[in-house]
């Protein structure tokens, strides 16, 4: 009972917290929309009352808001619909690669369906069932020699896409130094700083290791931990991906090649908007914002990605619309959902056909 009532909380927070953060950048662009039109013909928006003002920005803010969302080019729409399919599979290549290095030599359209439907349940169950957690059971199910390595190679495919994302984002401050030095923008900037940090720190303890060399006691302590044997193991296989060399020469260029799409997956509704946005300014903006909406704040980080694109797009020099860029976030976000959807017929399909291929391995095993 506690631990339902636990979980019910924890979706609940999330949930409250998104809508309270999209109910903020609505009311926010709602507002902006009203006094534009209100102050058009000369009228005096600072003479109104707040309940005047709030009936003008839901007189003139939603119309507004639609005009600018029908306005949008077809043709850039399902190009970014293509390139958000295309991060996906990216994904899928750079898991691939991760996979090699213990040996898990999965068939690229198995770990695609395992892809999209992580990406289902990652869009869809609110956070109570992520999707990589999904991923860990399948690989795990389906290599029962391996079940320890496969579900690192989760882990390992995780925080290497994230530390890339983080990379170039980092990477790109310096040519964008006077965009996003503002003082509105430096928090997000420390943010992004600190979780690169974090995720370099972590990943070198991981895959270089270095504690029980200094404390040769930690290991022995390490086995005495419940399930100490399992912890141990999965140590092992995090140092596996330290000493391979060659797959850090495969894993870069697959890591750079996701980065480029994600990026290019914005870009390409920039242009259904007709807004011009530096390429540069884009390539520090989007992985910014990706990085930061990944974290579990929200139900697939929706209302805090919507308000970082808001807030960081309106930055002098780029001076893209409040509601441009709250619609460039919605949109890219929609299109997830297209492949999300894609990802649950492939679950709802797929499930059955697994459940009768264990139901023959089992009567396989009882016959020997």
């Amino acid at each position: 009972m506690k631990a339902t009532a636990k979980k019910v909380w924890k979706i609940a927070w999330r949930l409250g917290v998104c809508l309270l953060l999209l109910a903020w950048i609505f009311q926010a662009i709602f507002y902006d929309e009203g006094r534009q039109a209100w102050e058009g013909p000369g009228k005096n928006w600072q003479a109104l009352t707040r309940i005047e003002r709030f009936e003008i920005a839901l007189k003139f803010g939603p119309p507004a808001v639609w005009a600018t969302l029908t306005s949008m080019e077809t043709g850039p729409l399902i190009l970014s619909l293509i390139l958000m399919g295309a991060t996906i599979f990216a994904g899928v290549l750079r898991w691939q690669v991760v996979l090699k290095v213990h040996g898990l030599d999965m068939p690229l359209a198995r770990t695609t369906q395992i892809s999209l439907i992580a990406h289902f349940f990652n869009s869809f169950l609110l956070g109570s069932v992520g999707g990589d957690v999904l991923k860990a059971y399948y690989v795990a199910r389906e290599t029962h020699h391996k079940k320890t390595e496969a579900v690192v190679t989760v882990l390992v495919d995780r925080m290497i896409g994230m530390f890339s994302l983080l990379l170039v984002g980092c990477v790109m401050l310096i040519p964008n130094w006077e965009l996003i030095s503002s003082s509105r923008l430096r928090a997000v900037v420390g943010v992004v700083i600190a979780m690169t940090v974090a995720c370099g720190v972590m990943m070198f303890l991981f895959f270089r290791g270095g504690v029980s060399r200094r404390f040769p006691k930690a290991r022995e302590l390490l086995r005495r931990l419940p399930k100490g044997a399992m912890l141990e193991r999965s140590l092992e296989a995090f140092r596996a991906f330290g000493r391979n060399k060659r797959f850090w020469w495969e894993i870069i260029p697959v890591a750079i090649f996701a980065n480029v799409v994600i990026i290019f997956h914005f870009m390409a509704l920039t242009w259904g908007f007709r807004v011009h946005v530096s390429p540069v300014a884009l390539s520090a903006i989007v992985p910014m914002v990706t990085s930061i909406s990944a974290l579990p704040i929200t139900p697939s980080g929706l209302g805090v990605r919507e308000n970082l694109y808001v807030w960081m797009l309106a930055a002098p020099g780029v001076n893209v619309e409040a509601s441009k860029a709250l619609l460039l976030s919605l949109i890219g976000y929609a299109t997830s959902l297209v492949w999300s959807v894609i990802g649950g017929v492939v679950y709802m399909t797929q499930r059955e056909k697994q459940h009768l291929q264990e139901i023959e391995q089992e009567t396989d095993t009882e016959e020997e």
